[in-house]
């Protein structure tokens, strides 16, 4: 196997898949390293919003992707007294297609790792872990990984850390990071899928808990929010204490199926941003970059928003030898004001809509608010533009079309 590639990506989620994918495409010799050894991965997000379904229509790739099962969400609700309120309307967007489609990650995943396996630039490698990076001098020359043939190193013009919030390859090139307090943290689990239950944009409430439901084969994936640090205390409650609240809050799915704490996991959540994305020889996006919140389900489409923006700045300058740093932080530039935008605005909503919740103030929306959309129906398509779509939303670059 070789040791040597053009360029070297660090994750096989979805920033570094589709860069793989569409640098392979422009011709660039790419290695994406994955360190499990398929994508069933518990922790992933399933929303693909209207602007990445455009653009798997420009990488010729949505009708595969139609084909995959999925649910549709085409608007938000909220139920207050019974009544059902819209407040994000994505069939109010002039996209091709105006809706979330909540499709498992690891078969989009699936879907990108098999279209870019025809291209022969590019390479896969699963259990291949990164470790560190290779320098030299002051220039980030590759990456050191175990795999289960032992340890190795791989030499690279470029190393691109798409390795989400504990990456490697942002800790080792030591890029300066913000970080944003948040003030609460998730639970993840599994209930079955009975009577119908229905997902919804919007997190159901009640004094002091929230939780959104994630329809999956056969079962609901469950988003439960909890106060940051708070799990030991919860757990000690027992588990009677936890089936009752998930019985209150979801009555038509059975909370008797979690027989043990084992089968409830804690997500850390974090919301932070590089300064600076670059370093000679390395780049971080997606996660990596830029921690986000869950709320909105934007965490995705902004990675892959990201290697849209890295594989139209960095194709060209790889396939010519004549990679800059300025290049490297032409990316940074293409995506820093949609990132901020994004972190802003879920910085408010964590202040302004969850704090009053997981504190027991308020679990509706503000009634001005309602009363505005049922009056003005066209102002639910402003959450769907910001959610859906997005600032600056990113086309894909010629060379990758098909």
């Amino acid at each position: 196997m070789s040791d040597k590639s053009t360029c070297v990506i660090v994750g096989g989620g979805p920033a570094g898949l589709f860069l793989g994918l569409m640098l392979a495409r422009a011709g660039v010799d790419v290695t994406v390293l994955e360190k499990h050894a398929d994508f069933l991965l518990e922790f992933r997000g399933d929303t693909d919003h209207p602007v990445t379904m455009r653009l798997l229509d420009e990488l010729g790739l949505f009708e595969k992707f139609d084909r995959l099962p999925q649910s549709r969400v085409e608007r938000g609700e909220f139920d207050v007294g019974g009544r059902l309120h819209t407040l994000v309307d994505f069939r109010r967007l002039k996209l091709p297609h105006p809706y979330v489609a909540m499709v498992p990650q690891w078969d989009l995943l699936g879907l990108i790792a098999e279209t870019a396996a025809v291209e022969q630039t590019f390479t896969l490698r699963m259990q291949t872990e990164a470790t560190g990076l290779l320098r030299g001098g002051d220039t980030v020359t590759g990456v050191r990984y175990t795999s289960p043939d032992g340890p190795g190193e791989l030499r690279a013009d470029v190393v691109v850390g798409c390795d989400g919030r504990t990456s490697v390859v942002r800790r080792d090139a030591r890029l300066p990071t913000r970080e944003y307090p948040v003030t609460f943290d998730v639970w993840w689990f599994r209930l079955p899928r009975e009577k119908g239950g229905q997902y919804s944009l919007i997190p159901r409430t009640k004094p002091g808990r929230a939780l959104i439901m994630i329809p999956r084969e056969g079962y609901f994936q469950i988003a439960y929010l909890i106060p940051k640090g708070s799990d030991s205390e919860l757990r000690a409650r027992g588990l009677d204490a936890f089936h009752r609240e998930i019985a209150d809050m979801i009555p038509e799915a059975s909370a008797e199926t979690i027989t043990s704490w084992d089968d409830v996991k804690v997500l850390d959540v974090r919301l932070d941003r590089l300064r600076r994305w670059h370093g000679s020889g390395v780049l971080c996006i997606g996660d990596a970059a830029h921690a986000m919140s869950p709320v909105g389900g934007v965490g995705i489409n902004l990675a892959i928003a990201d290697a849209v923006a890295a594989a139209g700045h960095l194709a060209q300058p790889l396939l010519s030898g004549l990679l800059t740093d300025r290049d490297l932080a032409a990316v940074r530039r293409r995506r820093i004001v949609p990132t901020v935008a994004t972190q802003t605005l879920q910085r408010v909503l964590h202040r302004q809509v969850l704090a009053p919740v997981l504190q027991g103030r308020q679990t509706t929306p503000p009634t001005p608010l309602l009363t505005l959309v049922e009056r003005v129906p066209a102002l639910t398509a402003i959450p769907a533009y910001l959610v859906g779509v997005g600032l600056m939303p990113q086309h894909a670059p010629d060379f990758a079309r098909r």
